[in-house]
């Protein structure tokens, strides 16, 4: 087993078993509660597109059975002592996550262990997700914002795997066979592609101790895996409209941004911040408030292994349409020219960093993001560095990137005069 020095955290500590798995603890006695989090560096991002919802149903899975314990068995273990046991699958890494009180933790993990190591995608329960899965895309249809966005994400990733809903198609998931559940897990759920994450009353021995009782004796395959080649995505932006009969109109705008890892990150996050968060952002107090454009209006950007998006989308009158994008094109693209004021970028830098911190007062909040920094490659130590980050952006590099990257955008028009 290797150790690495602790970062600049108190009680924070990262070890890596023999197997490979890395195991972060922090150690935070004031509540009487332990969280642990094992991500898995794969996730819909991985899927071909022809098994798009595959890591999804996956996950839904994984509390539905294994070699020894049904469905039943499984929730009876967990709500007899009150705990919680989910799981789930995003575009970058999938998760078990667990949380109970700190006596109970030890046998919640071993629990844990047996869904994670031997899941039995029993048949039965394949079908039933699968049924329950297409009942939600096709009520997916039914939600305006999501049709647009999925149109969105189609026209901006191409055959990127994020150009696909997570949840993936009627068509595929229709596909999808146990074989195919059994074959991805094998490969991507091995030890030294893991990261465990334990935060809360227990001491760093002592949740190592647990972590390498319950999957010390975890042996992945022998070969690595392959790198991850993401396919090209189109470079030339595209409108689409999609006529609805709906109440209101759906626009949305798509530019293209690059990942977390790009120079460029720290900058983005903040300019969402500034334009789309609360009421006090630029969008809303532009185009809902002082114009009456929107009903609502937001912006995000999203953290992304791979390349990422900046959107911007809002409500408005089937009859404001035109006009509508026009206005959001009109306050994102603004910054190229005339960039964010000291005072702007200032008040937007108070804001993004206390939502930060608000974002992780709890052992599961904080568990999340220091295991998805290591899933990112990033290291725990991001957690420092991305507030020095924050902090370092200048006027200057604002408006540098957002005539980098917020131009020409890709856009989606949604409503009964499409």
């Amino acid at each position: 087993m290797t150790s690495s020095p602790p970062v600049d955290r108190p009680l924070l500590q990262r070890r890596v078993l023999n197997n490979g798995l890395v195991v972060i603890v922090l150690e935070n006695p004031v509540a009487d509660i332990v969280s642990a989090r094992l991500l898995v560096k794969a996730g819909t991002g991985h899927e071909a597109r022809s098994q798009a919802g595959l890591f999804s149903l996956m996950s839904s899975l994984l509390t539905k059975g294994t070699r020894h314990l049904s469905s039943l068995e499984i929730a009876e273990q967990v709500e007899s002592i009150g705990a919680s046991l989910g799981s789930d699958a995003s575009a970058d890494y999938s998760l078990v996550s667990l949380k109970t009180v700190s006596a109970d933790f030890a046998p919640m993990l071993a629990l844990a262990a047996e869904i994670i190591r031997y899941p039995s995608f029993a048949e039965a329960e394949l079908s039933l997700e699968q049924r329950l899965t297409l009942q939600s895309i096709r009520s997916m249809q039914e939600q305006p914002f999501t049709v647009a966005y999925n149109a969105l994400r189609a026209a901006m990733y191409g055959e990127h795997p994020y150009g696909l809903p997570g949840i993936g198609t009627e068509k595929t998931v229709t596909q999808l066979t146990r074989d195919d559940l059994v074959e991805a897990h094998q490969a991507y759920f091995r030890p030294d592609h893991c990261v465990m994450v334990i935060a809360g009353r227990i001491t760093t021995e002592a949740a190592i101790a647990l972590a390498d009782q319950n999957f010390g004796d975890w042996a992945g395959p022998a070969h690595p895996l392959p790198p991850l080649n993401y396919p090209a995505v189109p470079t030339a932006a595209t409108h689409t409209a999609i006529a609805q009969e709906t109440n209101q109109s759906v626009v949305i705008v798509g530019y293209q941004t690059p990942s977390v890892k790009d120079a460029a990150y720290a900058p983005l996050k903040l300019i969402s911040t500034y334009l789309g968060s609360g009421l006090s952002s630029r969008l809303f107090v532009e185009l809902r408030e002082k114009r009456g454009l929107a009903y609502d209006v937001s912006a995000f950007y999203p953290t992304r292994l791979g390349l990422s998006q900046f959107v911007g989308h809002m409500g408005t009158a089937p009859d404001n349409q035109t006009i509508a994008l026009e206005g959001l094109r009109t306050e994102i693209e603004r910054l190229g020219n005339v960039g964010l004021t000291a005072a702007e970028l200032q008040a937007s830098k108070n804001k993004l960093l206390g939502q930060y911190a608000l974002g992780k007062q709890t052992n599961a909040q904080l568990g999340q993001l220091l295991g998805w920094y290591e899933v990112l490659g990033l290291g725990v130590e991001f957690d420092a560095v991305f507030q020095d980050m924050i902090r370092a952006v200048t006027e200057d590099m604002v408006q540098t990137v957002a005539q980098q990257y917020l131009e020409d955008p890709f856009t989606v028009v949604l409503g009964p005069h499409s």
